[in-house]
């Protein structure tokens, strides 16, 4: 298993934390998704998988939630 860490920016409830959730699982290999909620501020998701999803995967399924993954 691999654990990958993204930082997501507009996170503000446990809602956003739940739709985030939900997209990441969806992707093929993820087992786990666990995210540190920092309202108002940069969210840390740590998403463990095997295979790990590629970087567009995790982004795109971020922004399908309708948030943002930061450097």
């Amino acid at each position: 298993m691999a654990q990958t860490t993204l930082k997501l920016e507009g996170l503000t409830c446990q809602g956003c934390v739940g739709s985030v959730t939900d997209e990441l699982q969806s992707l093929p290999g993820v087992t786990d998704v666990n995210i540190d909620l920092v309202n108002g501020g940069v969210s840390t998701a740590t998403v463990t998988s095997n295979p790990t999803p590629s970087t567009q995967q995790l982004h795109d399924a971020v922004a399908e939630a309708g948030y943002t993954v930061v450097d």
